[in-house]
């Protein structure tokens, strides 16, 4: 007998088998295994297991179109039949699942015969096109015409049939031909199971049923979100991407992963040569398995836009020409201007900002250089203007700067509490898999002050949506955690045995006065007591409640002390520590984790031990050969303050685009007016560009190699797929910028600054480039106790320490509505965008989202005489800038909505200085504004439409303005 593993379920058991293969159905959870007899070969594997999929897992191959293994099994396409021994006729071994003791015969001539008849007749009404498909090569019904033997087509096209079926090509990806479906449902049901959209269905009955985005809809206008679920799951050239129609086939691929947003996602990346054709999401990739979004999946041409500038470039002020130049003289100019200002102005008046979209290798050398090169600790990162508040909250709390789970544990939630987060549009492959988990029957609780998608959707609704007044999060989760102890609901056992006695009982004295009942709160929240109460109580009676988190948490005044109630919450309710629980931040930008990890912060070393730590800095100091300064350095909300004082004169700016994405724009534009030196590297002359004395051309997630951290902690390898089209990748660049300056950094390979991070950093002190290879992705800490990662925090305890709880009083945000302001703008993303959209503005996603909007009630609009499409000027304490308006009931009363994809829109014109206590993180969510139908977009974007063409003549008249020598 021979004893087969399921290489999804017993992976480490069976590190030779092919995971790439298509197994044909999920597998089985089940840890009863049983003894089947398939083609005279004794197999055990998980009970309710199908023929089909064990068959495959013992290399005996059954042919298939209707079956895959990342869906439910449909039997519809009756090619995989076989008997079996006591069973009448020949079922469909997709939908027959092993018993002990079964014989199964997959081979005789009776089962050919079957098999050939059935392709026979999905072959008479198929187009006989192979040589000039686009899916020739790679076309399941072809390979399954010729498993099967078949040689003749003996019915002809004379009869009925769907050859001329029309071709949809209005999405800008890929194109459906209606005349190559074989109606096996597989995209429908991908779309369902998958994706959750619901999007396609089948569409009449019998020989008329064809697949349909609805009654008179075409793909671009339908419900379809372009996750390319649908493509992936088609077994013919029915749905194949643009790229391939247009270039053929594939040569080889490499998995690497993707560079949008923090979920992580691994990618086959499909290669002609150094081109890459498609991206298709990897089923072994452990943050998304087999699925993605729009942006990953197909949204990467951005890598090589037109507008990609591959040489550096140099000016002495913002208003010159730029100067094409060698790499060596754009180095040195920088070095040289970077040592003047020092000279001049001291030892801190330069520093340097490192980019959450970069590797941990690529961040961890920049935040090295300022401290080693710089000589002091003035390095920050993105995370200060998004998630600065979750480490701080969390490691107050927790004891550790990270989330708790992996996005997998979702499966095993009864409760699933969203706060300030939109995981369909910001995160959509959780989205999609939380979705799963709520049409399985867990209960979700949405706090959010607008209406996401998962309100209603679908198959999912949610059991409460608190409707909460922008600014009010901590008196929100306060009133959550009276509930439950004021109802006895807490989990006594997990407090006692877990958490720090002297911090619970004082909170525990501070949350049980009734000032924090839902009662009382609802004056402050505009939440309904009855309605706050009912999940309170649906969330901590849950089995395992989730709380998962967003920007819509962090970016407040209170950010800090909104992250420690929600670790409160989850402490009293006894939901850490296991799958199906936890305390969940989604991470915004693709590293926004691995950029804080790898010591981004002007106080904290990598692995969050702080400057002032005489043991850490020694470490440092011997790796490093240099004396390390043990006082914090700015932030960048004191590196524009200094600037403007005259304190703070040179950036290094890698990745980021500050000029864009910090809040209130105008105050950081006149702080990067002030500076005497910016150096910006980056794949595109962004907005901070357009301030800037010296470029230095980036390069794209494609181009490099390096590792990414999500926001589950998972450490996954970026491979490089195409040289680096300026000759030069990221770390490179900080590599000879520090040399000019007179630091040497050896490294040869990524790799070894790996090495170098797993030597410093006793989370990381297991991580290697080899161990990465050979198990896909590593969570940390991964290090002597945890060899293979940590994918749940906390089983045990708190980092060795106990959970404790703390104090968080409602203070209400200092930016308030009044007669002059008297509406609340709160921000956010949409599915189509990402971030400041340097990258999918330069994509097909612009079809989806040409614009920012401003969303607003109808009563709003209405009181305003504004009308949908109406310029509406939106006007604040910070300054003004115009939309257009979109009427919408997803925001309430009271508050207006809009996205920051676009430059000239100007969302962070109007965003105020106000920031989180703690952290400095900027209050985007809140900002008091008043809107007013106008004629034309605000002075301040008149303005910086003629400031950037400017700038856009002076990149196009390159070469012709006069630089000073260096």
């Amino acid at each position: 007998m021979i004893t087969y593993y399921d290489p999804k379920t017993e992976p480490a058991a069976n590190q030779s088998a092919d995971l790439s293969k298509d197994l044909g159905t999920p597998p089985s959870k089940s840890t009863v295994q049983v003894s089947v007899e398939i083609d005279g070969v004794t197999i055990v594997v998980p009970e309710g297991t199908s023929v089909l999929r064990a068959a495959a897992i013992a290399d005996i191959n059954i042919p298939k179109l209707c079956a895959s293994d990342n869906l439910e099994a449909f039997g519809s396409c009756r090619l995989c039949a076989v008997e079996i021994e006591g069973m009448r006729g020949m079922p469909a071994s997709c939908t027959t699942p092993v018993r002990e003791g079964m014989k199964v015969q997959t081979q005789n001539p009776k089962i050919a015969t079957l098999r050939r008849n059935v392709m026979e007749l999905y072959i008479s009404d198929h187009p006989l096109d192979c040589l000039t498909c686009p899916a020739n090569g790679d076309c399941e019904l072809q390979d399954m015409a010729g498993a099967v033997g078949l040689r003749e087509v003996r019915y002809g096209f004379e009869g009925k049939n769907h050859l001329d079926g029309a071709t949809d090509s209005s999405n800008p990806y890929f194109s459906f031909d209606d005349s190559k479906c074989i109606s096996c449902s597989r995209c429908v049901r991908a779309c369902e199971e998958v994706q959750g959209t619901f999007a396609l269905t089948v569409e009449g009955r019998g020989f008329d049923s064809r697949i349909s985005t609805g009654q008179d809809t075409n793909f671009l206008e339908s419900d379809c979100v372009s996750c390319g679920a649908c493509v992936q799951a088609c077994p013919t050239a029915t749905l194949t991407e643009k790229s391939v129609i247009d270039n053929g086939q594939p040569d080889h691929s490499i998995i690497t992963t993707c560079a949008y947003c923090g979920v992580g996602c691994s990618f086959r990346a499909d290669m002609q040569g150094d081109k890459v054709l498609r991206m298709v999401p990897d089923k072994n990739g452990k943050a998304n398995q087999g699925h993605s979004c729009v942006k990953g999946r197909f949204a990467f041409g951005y890598a090589t836009h037109q507008d990609r500038i591959t040489s550096p470039m140099i000016r002495d002020n913002i208003e010159q020409d730029w100067r094409e130049v060698s790499w060596e003289e754009a180095l040195a100019f920088a070095a040289k201007r970077l040592t003047d200002i020092q000279e001049e102005h001291g030892r801190n008046s330069i520093g340097a900002i490192t980019s959450s979209r970069c590797t941990n290798e690529e961040t961890y050398l920049v935040q090295k250089l300022v401290r080693a090169v710089f000589q002091n600790n003035n390095v920050d990162t993105c995370a200060r203007v998004c998630h600065s508040p979750t480490g701080y909250g969390l490691k107050a709390t927790l004891n550790e700067s990270a989330g708790t789970q992996t996005f997998e544990s979702v499966m095993k939630a009864d409760v699933v509490l969203i706060i300030g987060a939109n995981p369909t549009d910001a995160h959509p492959v959780f989205g999609s898999l939380l979705k799963r988990r709520l049409r399985q029957g867990a209960k979700l609780v949405v706090a959010d002050p607008r209406s996401i998608d998962l309100i209603d959707s679908p198959h999912t609704k949610a059991q409460h949506h608190l409707k909460l007044r922008p600014g009010t999060n901590v008196a929100l989760i306060n009133a959550l955690a009276h509930v439950i102890v004021d109802e006895g609901l807490e989990d006594a056992d997990f407090i006692q045995s877990r958490c720090d006695d002297a911090s619970f009982q004082q909170w525990y004295k501070h949350i049980q006065d009734q000032r924090h009942s839902p009662e009382n709160t609802m004056e402050i929240t505009g939440v309904d007591a009855t309605e706050l109460r009912a999940a309170a109580r649906l969330y901590a009676n849950a089995g395992n409640g989730a709380i998962y988190y967003g920007l819509g948490v962090t970016e407040h005044s209170q950010g800090s002390s909104s992250v420690m109630a929600i670790a409160n919450l989850a402490m009293v309710s006894g939901n850490i520590g296991r799958e199906g629980v936890g305390v969940n931040p989604l991470r915004g930008q693709n590293n926004v984790q691995g950029s804080c990890d790898m010591g981004s912060f002007p106080h904290e070393l990598p692995g969050y031990r702080h400057v002032s730590d005489e043991s850490t800095r020694n470490l440092f100091e011997q790796e490093w050969q240099v004396s390390l300064d043990c006082e914090p350095g700015l932030r960048i909300p004191n590196m524009f303050e200094a600037a403007i004082h005259g304190d703070f004169k040179g950036l290094y700016c890698q990745g980021e685009d500050i000029a864009q994405s910090d809040p209130n724009t105008q105050h950081v534009q006149k702080a990067l007016s002030s500076m005497k030196c910016i150096i910006v590297q980056d794949i595109f002359l962004n907005e901070t560009a357009k301030y800037a004395h010296v470029f230095l051309p980036g390069s794209s997630f494609m181009e490099k190699n390096g590792t990414f951290t999500n926001a589950e902690r998972r450490i996954s390898r970026v491979r490089k797929l195409m040289p680096a089209l300026a000759g030069k990748e990221d770390w490179q660049v900080t590599i000879e910028l520090a040399k000019v300056l007179g630091y040497e950094m050896n490294y040869e390979h990524p790799s070894e600054i790996m090495d170098e991070i797993a030597r410093l950093t006793p989370t990381f002190s297991g991580v290697s480039y080899e161990r990465l290879d050979q198990l896909g992705s590593i969570q940390w800490p991964c290090n002597e106790k945890s060899p293979l990662g940590t994918p749940i925090m906390h089983t045990e305890d708190f980092v060795g320490e106990k959970g404790k709880f703390a104090i968080t009083e409602y203070v209400a945000t200092p930016e308030k509505a009044n007669k002059h302001f008297p509406l609340l703008l709160t921000t956010g993303r949409i599915l189509s965008q990402y971030n400041v959209g340097a990258q999918t503005r330069r994509t097909a996603n612009q079809v989806w989202h040409d614009e920012d909007v401003l969303e607003i009630h109808p009563n709003d609009a209405e009181d305003r005489g504004i009308n949908d499409g109406d310029w509406v000027g939106i006007a604040s304490r910070a300054g003004t800038t115009a939309l257009r308006a979109l009427i919408s009931q997803r925001v309430q009363p009271g508050v207006v909505y809009t996205t920051f994809h676009h430059p000239l829109s100007g969302a962070n014109v109007v965003t105020t200085d106000n920031s989180d206590w703690a952290t400095n993180c900027p209050e985007y969510k809140v900002t008091a504004v008043q809107a007013t139908k106008v004629d034309e977009p605000s002075q301040w974007q008149a303005e910086y439409a003629q400031f950037s063409q400017r700038q856009a003549k002076y990149l196009k008249n390159k070469n012709g303005g006069e630089v000073a020598k260096t």
